[in-house]
């Protein structure tokens, strides 16, 4: 017989910058971690095996002076790092540090499989399914990123072509790529770094879908990064899914972009039509033979598990107000749309412990009540 599922009043479901957010701004709301079922409690469940999000992650010669930078967690600044430190230890150690800090202690490694309601109407409790067992609990905080999901287009010939497929999730160092000629493919921040680090040690060829577009100038947060995230919460405000963060905020010459125009490397062709067994066919119908594509296409939200609520809308994304789900007041999305961000995902993290707490308060908040499952046929695919 199953076991009965754990209870807490609160999942977060990811411990990166957003999920950390949220249970710390939970925690000062007066959920007690791991607490007694019968009061205000939160559990923080995170897929990975350590500390550290999908910094972890990050391939070795990511070094901080490169990164986008990172914010202070909430109440607690970030320590002096070398500039020289890969991402990947700096991070998950500041990260690991912060989790002692706020005595948050933070289930791993669990995976969610899915979450579903247990009743009819969005005021039910939520069944929230791991591989490590059960919890029931009345409100779910969404943290889970994009790691997890990498995108890959779809184009023809794939199938067929006989060398090397990797995503940029999976990228270690240029000196694997050695002596290859290798097509760098996507036209995001990660494209132009991973371009100019292979194209160090090999022959490389650029392709992007659109022209890239590089800003004339420094990209200024409290300018353009309002801008950007306004643009961006309208759309997931409407039900739109939200694209890239470079479709909103264009290319910044960082040193890595510069170095690689100054070597030559930025020339970028048009996305090739299809792929054969030892190269790719371009759009105007000639051939280029390559040895490995690096596919350095992005990721979309890891979103799955939230399928059986059946929560997106007919234009094929998640409607929401503010980082709450609009059709279900019970779920959350932080580091999701407008707080993809670092410093975005602060904000996030504060907002829906907040509205977490005026729900289970039973304050007024926009909602709606609907069969169990909702408009399943629109499940994260």
């Amino acid at each position: 017989m199953p076991a009965a599922p754990a209870t807490a009043s609160v999942a977060v479901v990811g411990a990166g910058q957003a999920g950390l957010s949220a249970a710390h701004h939970l925690v000062r709301r007066g959920f007690v971690p791991d607490g007694d079922p019968a009061g205000r409690s939160v559990v923080v469940l995170d897929a990975n095996p350590r500390p550290g999000g999908a910094w972890q992650h990050r391939w070795e010669s990511l070094r901080m002076r490169t990164v986008n930078g990172i914010f202070d967690l909430p109440g607690m600044p970030v320590p002096p790092i070398d500039p020289e430190e890969p991402s990947r230890t700096a991070v998950p150690r500041y990260f690991a540090g912060y989790e002692e800090h706020e005595h948050l202690p933070v289930h791993r490694p669990v995976h969610v499989r899915a979450v579903r309601s247990l009743g009819a109407t969005t005021t039910a409790p939520l069944l929230v399914e791991t591989d490590r067992g059960d919890w029931q609990v009345r409100a779910v905080v969404n943290a889970t990123g994009t790691w997890d999901t990498p995108v890959v287009p779809d184009v023809p010939g794939a199938e067929r072509f006989t060398g090397e497929q990797l995503h940029s999730r999976d990228y270690v160092d240029a000196e694997h790529f050695r002596g290859r000629r290798v097509a760098v493919v996507g036209g995001g921040i990660s494209a132009v770094q991973l371009l100019e680090e292979v194209s160090r040690v090999t022959d490389t060829v650029w392709y992007t879908r659109r022209e890239p577009v590089f800003l004339p100038g420094d990209f200024v947060h409290e300018l353009d990064g309002v801008d950007v995230e306004r643009r961006v919460a309208a759309d997931v405000t409407a039900g739109r899914t939200p694209g890239s963060i470079v479709s909103y905020t264009g290319l910044i010459w960082t040193d890595y972009a510069v170095a690689a125009r100054e070597r030559g490397v930025l020339d970028r062709r048009p996305m090739f039509t299809r792929m054969g067994p030892h190269g790719v066919v371009e759009q105007d119908g000639s051939s280029t033979s390559v040895d490995v594509v690096l596919w350095a296409t992005g990721y979309r939200a890891d979103l799955d598990h939230l399928a059986p609520l059946g929560l997106r809308g007919p234009l094929g994304g998640i409607p929401m107000t503010g980082t709450q789900v609009t059709a279900d007041p019970r779920v959350h999305l932080v580091g999701y749309g407008p707080s993809q961000s670092t410093i975005g995902a602060n904000r996030a993290g504060r907002a829906a412990a907040r509205e977490v707490a005026r729900f289970l308060d039973g304050a007024p908040v926009p909602s709606a009540t609907r069969p169990q499952g909702g408009r399943a046929r629109h499940a994260q695919r």
